[in-house]
């Protein structure tokens, strides 16, 4: 790329070491290389959310163990990184989902794309519908569009008006918690889910955008649920992207174990006071890339209505329970990548993940790693329970759906209190309303997935889009070749 360095060494500050914050860091180095640029984390690692831990043979990872690559914000970064080489897809052979029902896994429809059914055969043919259910998701080609002017809807409104009440229950609820933690009944599917407006307003119909794409796609026949064969990971797990990150920012550029605890406008640009007591340090630019409640309380003083209005978005909790089995404790061999639970079983649990199917080396040959997630909006108090209870609910699900019995050879527990951001009806308009806020404070940008998306496909853009407003800020020419984003 011809870039542009900076005609006099600027400083700029990046606050938050998520993926957020590490993507806008190296967007800036790469703009503007001659800057002085600091990074601060409070933690004592980078990376955030994003962790991957190694135990015994297995890889672990902490949180999202995928990323989508369309668009192809993860592959244009690793591509930059020199770490394209190290993206692996999941195992074709292993490419469907599964849902509960009545105590059994059911596949979930071959094709079936979490609100749009992209083949009709394997529709038909599903013992999750009943037949009432089929023919009312065989009339959605038929369910006229709705006007742009109506009200907004939530996503299980969305989800009913078009496919019907049996489809919504059995199949989108679930697969919409197990990927948000949320409650589709709050959220806005045009904050969480526009495409699929998109695909209405364009097409008419769900159902017909969806075997139009699928035809262009040419999905493998044993595709179900996500299109999984458009998920990538790094081979040596998440924490090696947020490694790769790191080193290539500038030395000495981290400063970990560093709690920003105030920022401040000034006449010639920022200044930022920390917990260790040093004295303010002055910026010409800054990156807020903390999550939406440590945002809204640094800028508090700054500007009291933004700060409510970030402060004031909820967020959902989970826990997931990690464990390792050897493959001679399961009474039949695990099939795909996994499986959700529908609301309506009543079980304790919102999915869980066949990690050691999705991707190689994530157990060793013998054994198998799941991940069992639990909490969410639906149960927010799953998450106050012990390690010890969250592992036997795990366990005791495993042995009724999967037939897995004994000890795990590996039993692990995470918690992300409060770690979701939940795009309630009406979000869109908040964060209109935030953004209109902090337009005024020139030099200041700020980023997290409490705004525009919460995968890690959305973080990094949105923390490439505040590098590049800091960089024009700054006077730096942008590339002519701009990062393509959707």
């Amino acid at each position: 790329m011809n870039e542009q360095a900076l005609p006099t060494r600027s400083r700029v500050a990046v606050i938050g070491g998520g993926i957020s914050g590490l993507s806008a860091a190296f967007r800036l180095h790469e703009l503007a290389p001659d800057a002085e640029l600091t990074l601060f984390e409070a933690r004592d690692r980078l990376g955030g959310i994003l962790h991957t831990l190694r135990d015994d043979g297995f890889l672990i990872e902490e949180s999202a163990d995928n990323y989508l690559t369309e668009p192809p914000t993860v592959l244009q970064l690793a591509e930059r990184l020199g770490i394209r080489d190290q993206l692996i897809s999941t195992e074709p052979s292993q490419r469907r989902a599964f849902v509960v029902r009545q105590g059994r896994l059911l596949p979930v429809p071959a094709g079936f794309t979490l609100m749009a059914p992209g083949r009709l055969w394997p529709i038909l043919t599903t013992p999750l519908l009943s037949w009432r259910g089929k023919l009312r998701l065989a009339c959605e080609r038929f369910i006229p569009r709705r006007g742009e002017q109506e009200a907004e809807e939530s996503l299980a409104e969305f989800a009913t008006r078009r496919l019907g009440r049996e489809v919504f229950e059995r199949i989108v609820q679930p697969l919409v918690a197990g990927i948000y933690s949320a409650d589709s009944r709050k959220l806005s599917v045009a904050a969480t889910l526009p495409r699929f407006i998109d695909m209405e307003r364009e097409y008419g119909s769900l159902t017909r955008a969806a075997l139009a794409k699928a035809r262009a796609r040419r999905q493998s026949s044993d595709e179900s649920g996500a299109r999984y064969g458009m998920f990538v990971t790094p081979r040596d797990g998440a924490s090696s992207l947020i490694e790769a990150l790191a080193s290539h920012l500038p030395s000495g550029a981290i400063r970990l174990s560093t709690a920003v605890e105030t920022i401040e406008k000034t006449e010639h640009g920022w200044t930022l006071s920390c917990r260790d007591g040093a004295q303010a340090q002055p910026f010409d630019a800054m990156v807020l890339a903390t999550p939406a409640p440590v945002t809204a309380r640094l800028l508090d003083a700054l500007d009291p209505v933004a700060s409510g209005l970030l402060a004031g978005i909820p967020h959902a909790s989970a826990a997931i329970v990690c464990l390792g089995y050897r493959r001679e404790q399961l009474s039949r061999p695990l099939e795909g990548f996994g499986f959700v639970v529908p609301l309506g079983e009543r079980r304790p649990i919102m999915a869980a993940s066949f990690s050691s199917n999705k991707f190689p080396g994530r157990a060793p040959n013998d054994q198998v790693l799941i991940r069992v997630f639990l909490g969410g909006a639906l149960d927010p108090e799953r998450i106050d329970q012990s390690d010890e209870q969250l592992q036997g609910i795990a366990r005791e699900q495993l042995e009724e759906l999967i037939g897995v019995s004994g000890e795990p050879t590996l039993s692990r527990t995470v918690r992300w209190p409060a770690a979701m951001p939940q795009y309630h009806l009406g979000h869109r308009e908040i964060v209109a309303e935030i953004e209109r806020h902090m337009a005024r404070h020139e030099g200041l940008e700020f980023t997290n997935n409490a705004l525009h998306g919460v995968g890690v496909p959305h973080c990094i853009a949105a923390g490439e889009r505040a590098a590049e407003a800091i960089a024009s800020r700054l006077g730096v020419a942008q590339p002519e070749a701009s990062l393509k984003r959707e």
